[in-house]
């Protein structure tokens, strides 16, 4: 089983490439679209790395997955669809984000029913990585839509779970909850203890001087600053919600909605042919 992450320095995500290196499938996990907001321009450069590594191992991308919609990049799995023909996977649930921030932008071309999306997984479902099986367990929380990808002996949290000494997501986002996040983790950490963890951000916290991005179960058990051995869903909750209620919102969180409950694509052009970002605004006074 082949697995590398690619590290975007601007959002610091982590994209993940997991082929079956016998049959040369691989998947895509969590792809990024650059997007300079002061200029409003997008570009490739993130994922088009990832598609020359496949390229230049030989491998044949079937899946491009989300493990849910992201607030803090553009995901670029649309791209990865249209220049690959792999199928697009995310959690059932997005249909839920979709209601959600459809009303917010006034996106009236949005379907709530996930057709733009070519897969909507169940919690439970599994599929093949060529001969590698993968699981999807539903780990809500951070979002309604979150999922975990379990292939082979390797487990794709997204954000619900980040390296032991920066802990766990923020649940402050519409749907999300930190009692359901802290059950979610007990299903992450109810996997064989060797089972490695792949986390979807590293913010480099104080005392680590390099950005990593795998750890393991029995680490995540030991370790994590947030629920290591002993931590009660009680204190969870109350540590969460404190936490969460003095975070500033992630700086591309307008844009990046806007394009991931489309499936990665942006809003349509308007009448001048020009596509646009909007951005609610509230008025104070």
């Amino acid at each position: 089983m082949f697995v590398q992450g690619f590290f975007d320095e601007a959002t610091f995500t982590i994209t993940y490439l997991v082929a079956d290196e016998d049959s040369g499938e691989a998947v895509i996990i969590d792809p990024v679209t650059e997007y300079d907001a002061g200029r409003a321009k997008l570009a490739s450069t993130p994922i088009d790395l990832v598609l020359d590594v496949a390229t230049d191992k030989g491998f044949k991308i079937t899946r491009v997955l989300d493990t849910h919609a992201h607030a803090d990049h553009l995901s670029a799995a649309d791209y990865v669809r249209r220049k690959t023909g792999a199928r697009y996977g995310i959690g059932g649930r997005i249909t839920e984000v979709q209601t959600v921030f459809k009303t917010l932008f006034n996106a009236k071309d949005v379907n709530t029913n996930g057709v733009v999306f070519d897969d909507l997984f169940a919690d439970g479902e599994t599929f093949k990585v060529g001969n590698l099986d993968a699981k999807v367990i539903a780990t809500p929380g951070h979002t309604p839509a979150c999922v975990t990808y379990v292939i082979g002996d390797a487990a794709f949290v997204g954000d619900t779970m980040f390296m032991p000494d920066y802990g766990t997501a923020r649940t402050d986002f519409p749907g999300g909850d930190a009692g359901t996040l802290y059950d979610s983790i007990q299903k992450i950490l109810s996997l064989p203890e060797e089972t490695r963890v792949f986390v979807g951000h590293d913010y480099l916290p104080e005392g680590r001087t390099e950005y990593v991005w795998e750890t393991t179960v029995a680490e995540q058990k030991a370790k994590n600053i947030h629920v290591h051995d002993g931590t009660s869903r009680e204190q969870f909750i109350e540590m969460r919600n404190t936490r969460d209620a003095k975070l500033a919102p992630p700086r591309l969180i307008m844009p990046s909605l806007q394009v991931n409950i489309r499936a990665g694509q942006l809003p349509p052009a308007e009448d001048n042919g020009k596509q646009y970002i909007k951005i609610p605004v509230s008025l104070v006074g």
